[in-house]
């Protein structure tokens, strides 16, 4: 009889940490693309590294056409008044790294919303401003300004992708 021990193959947790995280924040190629530079993360250091660097505040031009919203309603869900926003914007200068945190997380939630809605952007776009029950029959945009409320969105987006509507 042949040795099962010598048979068995030792669990490879990091291959499969890799495998199942799929959509998470590790494995993820999420970008900024801005006219003078590239903000690329592929792990939550990077992640990290960006939010610590700061964005420029032209990328929240970049979120609104992501979106397919106009620049006021960037300003709003990111609490910015429309004279800081002009005076940043003529000056070229950085957003806060917690206006940065909450432009690196609305763009990794619509990555995994375009993902949830198979590449269908303006499905999801939709989906986004419409209201939701499982969000107190609130739109998922209206939950964009805080890190809590981008985690319920991408609640409903893995309710979505799992089929528990519930």
């Amino acid at each position: 009889m042949k040795n099962i021990v010598n048979t068995i193959k030792p669990f490879n947790t990091r291959g499969s940490v890799i495998k199942v995280s799929g959509r998470s924040v590790v494995g993820n190629n999420h970008k900024v693309a801005l006219s003078s530079k590239v903000y690329q993360w592929t792990s939550g250091i990077g992640r990290l590294d960006v939010i610590r660097g700061r964005l420029p505040v032209e990328s929240m031009m970049v979120l609104g056409k992501r979106m397919n919203l106009p620049i006021k309603s960037i300003l709003s869900i990111l609490d910015l008044p429309q004279t800081t926003y002009n005076k940043k914007k003529a000056e070229a200068s950085y957003l806060e790294s917690h206006k940065s945190e909450l432009v690196v997380m609305i763009i990794e939630l619509l990555d995994f919303g375009d993902e949830v809605f198979n590449n269908e952007t303006d499905k999801f776009q939709r989906w986004l401003k419409k209201p939701n029950i499982s969000l107190g029959g609130n739109s998922p945009i209206s939950f964009l300004d805080t890190i809590t409320g981008i985690q319920e969105v991408k609640n409903c987006l893995n309710r979505i992708e799992f089929g528990n509507y519930a």
